[in-house]
């Protein structure tokens, strides 16, 4: 079938099921698709080894022993380790090196039967916010190959978008799954921090990382969500001991004339709280727009809440008054454990080694002046620097006072409301190279989804529209309360079940 790429997760889920195709036929195609790598999504592809878990996954359809995901394809972010496919962290210091273990949301898809097809580029250590800081090279957005596609998962959104594959992997620290989701028009959700394992994840900053989906619509990322979560308490220290759950179950119920109207926890109207200042737009301000967004994402985003209004949900205006402190506090916190966790990168056991070296610690600066990218040594100096005898007080310890400031803000605002709406960025994607010189520029994009990350909330982007002029996608971002994902899936569904065109939109080409 020629148009097998343009099926979603549930389709061909479903198509495979019922044997209408096999999970090599699927397996073939996409792989056909993925020659020459578009988009430079791909970090690596081993076609052996994908058609050899195709076949295991057609032998057990055959069997009757399906997975509920069996044969359907999954490409994984390059910060997962995963067998037979080489694992980089898009790092010169990780160049080819060979996990002997799959990380265990890579072994927790493969259980449900899904076919890993490649590896996918993503900024070095996951550090960034364009894609533009990967070893390898910079990913390109699918809707048009001079802008960047988000970061720090751009090779997962723009293979998604560009219909490379059905589903992808990300991880999200600071927004790095919904920033690239907004930014490529595909839908992505990070889960409450604890949900799903950071074991095998190459790990940037422990006390935020976190795995998630990214799919073209709720109902593929509830499909696979469900797929990949659940305690994993023998290997992640953080993993919550919560039994998983499946997140597609409230996409089943009837729709009528006003999903929403009953969806709130008193059973009243769904009440989605908006704050006021993410909506402002302050074209004057020095830092760049960060009180609010840009006219075009402006509009977007308040015609999606109007449709919600259609559905019977309630648009409350809500404060979250610490969102500009977000910046500074994640950048100190994320600093701080970037330069803990990189510090085993040092040329002794795993990893790149300078060739040529005096003594040992000679080697250690060599490796790591040759291994690491700017932005990589720019976050480790900032953070050993805020760690250093005297200034932990001053910095670190502060900024963790005030995350709690911040997730104690959210929990204020969900005593008014169900769940928050606002933008994912406070522009549409800009032009590969513009703030390649101002990293500054860089760390302000990340505005609206910093503060759901420091709390460690469920939160989601979903397409809404497109800016106007640059016909590029724009993202409205979804936060629930902690163990809330479902009905974040939930009311994202019935968006998309109303206005399909925005998730059914691709790239021209495609």
């Amino acid at each position: 079938m020629s148009d097998l790429h343009l099926k979603t997760v549930a389709e061909l889920a479903a198509m495979l099921k019922n044997k209408d195709v096999s999970a090599v036929e699927v397996a073939t195609r996409f792989l056909a698709r993925m020659g020459g790598n578009p988009h430079n999504a791909f970090l690596d592809i081993n076609s052996e080894v994908t058609l050899a878990q195709a076949q295991a996954s057609d032998a057990k359809i055959a069997a009757g022993t399906a997975g509920p995901l069996e044969g359907v394809p999954i490409a994984h972010k390059d910060i997962f380790v995963t067998q037979g496919f080489a694992t980089t962290a898009g790092s010169k210091m990780l160049h080819n090196y060979q996990s002997p273990f799959d990380a265990t949301v890579v072994k927790n898809v493969r259980q449900a039967g899904m076919v890993t097809v490649g590896k996918l580029n993503c900024d070095e250590f996951a550090m960034g916010s364009a894609n533009e800081n990967s070893a390898y090279g910079a990913v390109t957005n699918p809707w048009n190959a001079t802008h960047i596609p988000g970061g720090s998962s751009g090779g997962s959104a723009a293979a998604v978008a560009a219909r490379l594959t059905p589903a992808a992997t990300g991880t999200d620290t600071g927004g790095s799954i919904r920033q690239p989701a907004a930014f490529c028009g595909i839908t992505g959700i990070k889960p409450t921090y604890g949900r799903a394992s950071r074991y095998g994840m190459v790990a940037f900053a422990s006390s935020l990382d976190q795995a998630g989906p990214m799919a073209r619509s709720a109902e593929d990322c509830a499909l696979l969500l469900t797929a990949m979560c659940g305690p994993d308490l023998d290997r992640d220290s953080t993993s919550l001991n919560v039994a998983n759950e499946d997140f597609s179950r409230l996409l089943t119920l009837p729709a009528g004339d006003k999903p929403l109207a009953t969806a709130g926890k008193d059973g009243g109207p769904l009440r989605i709280g908006v704050p006021e200042n993410w909506l402002a737009i302050d074209q004057a301000s020095p830092l760049g727009q960060v009180d609010g967004c840009a006219p075009p994402v402006r509009m977007a985003i308040q015609n999606a809440l109007h449709a919600y209004e259609q559905l019977g949900a309630v648009l409350l205006p809500i404060a979250l008054p610490h969102t500009q402190l977000s910046i500074p506090v994640y950048y100190i916190v994320c600093a701080a454990e970037a330069s803990s966790n990189l510090s085993r990168f040092d040329g002794v056991k795993f990893g790149h080694r300078a060739k040529e070296f005096s003594d040992l610690a000679d080697m250690y600066q060599r490796t790591r002046s040759e291994g690491f990218g700017d932005e990589v040594k720019r976050r480790i100096m900032i953070g050993s620097y805020v760690l250093s005898h005297g200034y932990y007080d001053a910095y670190y310890l502060q900024a963790q006072k005030i995350r709690r400031m911040i997730a104690d803000g959210f929990q204020k605002a969900f005593a008014q409301c169900d769940l928050i709406a606002g933008p994912v960025a406070p522009t549409t994607a800009w032009k590969l190279g513009d703030k390649t010189d101002d990293p500054v520029a860089n760390y302000l994009a990340d505005i609206f989804t910093l503060p759901a990350s420091l709390a460690g909330l469920p939160c989601m982007s979903i397409p809404v529209g497109f800016g106007e002029g640059s016909h590029m996608p724009v993202g409205m971002q979804l936060i629930g309360n902690y163990l809330q994902e479902a009905q974040l899936l939930n009311v994202a569904h019935r968006f998309q079940s109303v206005h399909p065109q925005h998730h059914t939109a691709k790239p021209e080409g495609v």
